[in-house]
Parts: structure tokens; C-alpha cells; sequence
């Protein structure tokens, strides 16, 4: 049963996420990821969004490039976390949807990351943290991966 949802706004934008879904993995953490743009198919992404919870997901991870609306739309439809990660996917090199990201309005928050593998590898850790609150396991996986920076 997945905790997390990730949803890419584009085919495209899925080999950033596959850190987010490695990173995922390597902590214990059962992840699903659909293609769903909020441009394109907005109805597909409110379903998902709407239908996820009872399947089990507790937190949405939502990446999108250009105008990036994705990340928003999905927190729009939930109060469950939303994590968004900027995708550098048009010559601006992804600011514009990291701006488009972090300027959500008042009551409508979205966790914004990095652009790229970077912000995708710390979605999945954020995710994880959030998910530790609750889960003793995934609190110790994140601990654990914590300690092995360290010692590096």
C-alpha cells in the first residue's frame, strides 16, 4: 500500500522523480507515481488526488516544469502534505517553477525543494520525515540515512 503519491505533470519530468522513488525504496517507503498534468488532464490529477487517501496515501509529492502548476492544483484539492519539486524543463533552467512553486497563496501551502535530482532526492526524504512522525520504522530509516552522512 503506497504512503506516498508522486505525480509528474509530464512523461518527461519521470526520470528526475526516479531518485524520488529510489530514495523512497531505500527508506522502506512504498511509493506510486502517475503522470497527470494539471494542464492537460486536470481531471485525472483530481481524481488521483481525491482517490489516494483511501488507498492509503498520506503524502503527495507533485513535480512540474514551466508554469508548474501542479504542485498547487494538487494542494488545492487536499489538506494532506503536498511536496513540490521544481523540474528545470524550459530554457529559464526550472526558476520559473520554482518561483511558480513557492509563491502559493495564503492557506493553500506547498513544501517546495530544490530544482532536479537534488530537490527530488530531498522530497523523498522530507516525505519520510513526515511519514516518521507517525511510522517508528520509517523513523529509524531516516535516522539510519542520516547517520550515514555522517560518516562520510
Amino acid at each position: 500500500m503506497p504512503l506516498v503519491g508522486v505525480i509528474v505533470g509530464s512523461a518527461t519530468d519521470q526520470p528526475v522523480m526516479e531518485d524520488t522513488l529510489k530514495t523512497l525504496a531505500d527508506l522502506g517507503v512504498e511509493a506510486e507515481l502517475i503522470v497527470a498534468s494539471a494542464h492537460r488532464n486536470p481531471r485525472k490529477v483530481q481524481d488521483y488526488v481525491e482517490s489516494a487517501p483511501a488507498s492509503g496515501v498520506e503524502v503527495f509529492i507533485a513535480a512540474a516544469g514551466g508554469a508548474a502548476a501542479l504542485p498547487g492544483v494538487v494542494a488545492s484539492l487536499t489538506t494532506l502534505p503536498v511536496i513540490g519539486v521544481p523540474i528545470a524543463s524550459s530554457e529559464l533552467g526550472g526558476v520559473d517553477a520554482l518561483y511558480s512553486i513557492v509563491q502559493m497563496p495564503p492557506g493553500i501551502p506547498v513544501a517546495t525543494v530544490a530544482v532536479g535530482a537534488w530537490g527530488a532526492r530531498n522530497a523523498a526524504l522530507l516525505a519520510a520525515q513526515i511519514l516518521g512522525l507517525k511510522y517508528a520504522r520509517i523513523r529509524d530509516a531516516v535516522e539510519s540515512q542520516r547517520e550515514r552522512l555522517r560518516q562520510r
